[in-house]
């Protein structure tokens, strides 16, 4: 069984020339993340045309996911030796954004007296260093360190976000989201969500891909939101309805429930995501010690299964990919890890799980007919063996809501919006390709996507595929028809 959980790589100075690129995408790359929160606007740009480019002479869709800076507080600049955080030492946090030393750390927050508490306890980065906070002396908050290591560059520090009047999207996000908006970027993660209304404000028209959308031509990016809040898990089946997709952003969810509780949280965002069709990305330490070893920890291994076993749509690799001493090789790593675990994936009580869910009682007719059409193709598809689903779906709706019931047969998604095409990388066992039109004769419709996958080595002469699209009596908005045919 080939791989249906979709694997996202990090660019960084490690992957980002031509052929770190196509190494990446020969190794199993499905979306490229180009992370904002590093580098300027113009070194962005210049990644994004570079994926571009590669994408195009390797003949493969990659979908670019831009992930937004947010209102992140970092450190001002560690030396470049780094700071060593010895356990049990004392040293201090200042507002301010010059350089940092080894006895005061700037923080890039000028309100860190007033939201920082004694007895808080602090992580630097995604964790791995933490302090705890032991009260203020003048204009300088005084911490212990409680697990020590090394900051290097501009770490981020969290601080409990519910206390902090940090404003998402920040204008710095709304500037670069403008410039990449231009360039027809295909997903845009925002990041510290906590409610609806900060997806809303990126006043975009966005591709929603679920049921409170229809709009049958994508007029903007996958808007993504990263739940890393207590205020974000609180409001998340607002947030899931508003969004395209979500990322479970375990680094400062961590740092803001009990670790615990990290892997139930995980497993609830999850699925809540599916239930409604919107694809969702488990992130952060992925395969973290491969960054410097050729091979993951044995525990890093089963993680990436267990995101695969909750039904997580893809996995994402950060520093491994971005400043990892072979990138190239994490990606093949984390590929083989997730084909095993998908066929090992228990297909027959995903459905009945989904329909115990019952998620969608409020939706629009249109998107009811497309739910229990999907519905009928995967079950379908279990029930004759079929080698494959073909959809026809102009928005990519479709083809999420078929893939939310996790089917044995591979997706195969057809588009006539390239946009729709780079943004169906991010659904669970699909693969997308481009066809001229998708709106008309439905007969002929299906018979050009027939010979399409025929072509491309999906299916061949004999296997039964079920075929899921839309007629001319909603003008192809809603997929309202399915049906069985052998290849001829």
């Amino acid at each position: 069984m080939p791989r249906r959980t979709k694997i996202i790589a990090t660019i960084g100075p490690a992957s980002e020339s031509e052929a770190g690129l196509a190494s990446l995408i020969d190794a199993g790359m499905d979306i490229a993340r180009i992370n904002l929160s590093h580098g300027t606007l113009e070194h962005g740009l210049e990644r994004f045309h570079r994926v571009r480019k590669v994408s195009a002479l390797r003949r493969r869709s990659v979908g670019i996911l831009v992930d937004l800076p947010g209102p992140k507080i970092r450190v001002g600049q560690i030396p470049e030796e780094g700071i060593v955080m010895v356990e049990g030492s004392r040293l201090s946090l200042e507002p301010g954004n010059d350089r940092s030393s080894a006895g005061v750390i700037q923080v890039d927050h000028e309100s860190l007296l007033e939201d920082v508490r004694d007895g808080d306890l602090l992580t630097f980065g995604d964790g791995a260093v933490q302090v705890r906070a032991l009260g203020i002396t003048g204009n300088r908050v005084e911490i212990e360190v409680v697990h020590g290591g090394r900051l290097t560059g501009r770490p981020g520090i969290h601080i409990p976000s519910d206390r902090t009047r940090l404003l998402t999207p920040t204008p710095e996000d709304l500037r670069i989201l403008a410039a990449f908006v231009e360039v027809g970027v295909d997903m845009v993660a925002l990041s510290f969500v906590r409610s609806a209304d900060d997806l809303r404000r990126l006043e975009l028209e966005p591709s929603l891909g679920g049921a409170i959308s229809l709009e049958p031509n994508p007029s903007g990016p996958l808007i993504v939101a990263k739940i890393e809040t207590r205020a974000a898990v609180e409001n998340l089946d607002e947030i899931v309805k508003a969004s395209g997709a979500v990322m479970v952003a375990r680094g400062d969810l961590g740092a803001e429930f009990p670790i615990s509780e990290l892997p139930h949280l995980q497993k609830q965002i999850i699925r809540r995501c599916i239930a409604v069709g919107r694809p969702v990305i488990t992130a952060t330490q992925m395969l973290e010690s491969m960054i410097h070893a050729p091979s993951p920890t044995r525990a890093e291994a089963s993680d990436v299964a267990n995101a695969v076993f909750d039904g997580t749509s893809a996995v994402m690799l950060s520093g491994e990919t971005a400043v990892g001493r072979d990138p190239a090789n994490v990606v093949s790593v984390m590929s083989d890890i997730a084909e095993r675990a998908d066929a090992a994936f228990d297909y027959d009580a995903w459905p009945e799980w989904l329909a115990a869910m019952n998620l969608q009682p409020n939706i629009s007719q249109e998107a009811s007919i497309t739910n229990a059409i999907t519905s009928a193709a995967q079950r379908a598809a279990n029930e004759i063996g079929a080698a494959a689903i073909l959809c026809i779906s102009s928005s990519g709706f479709s083809v999420r809501s078929i893939a939310r019931f996790r089917p044995r047969a591979k997706i195969i998604g057809f588009s006539s919006n390239q946009r729709t095409i780079n943004q169906l990388t991010m659904s669970w066992g699909t693969t997308p390709y481009l066809l001229d039109t998708v709106v008309g004769d439905e007969a002929n419709i299906a018979k050009r996507a027939i010979e399409s996958a025929k072509a491309h080595g999906e299916i061949v002469a004999g296997d039964l595929v079920v075929f899921a699209g839309g007629s001319s009596f909603y003008d192809g908005r809603v997929t309202d028809n399915v049906r069985i045919i052998r290849v001829p």
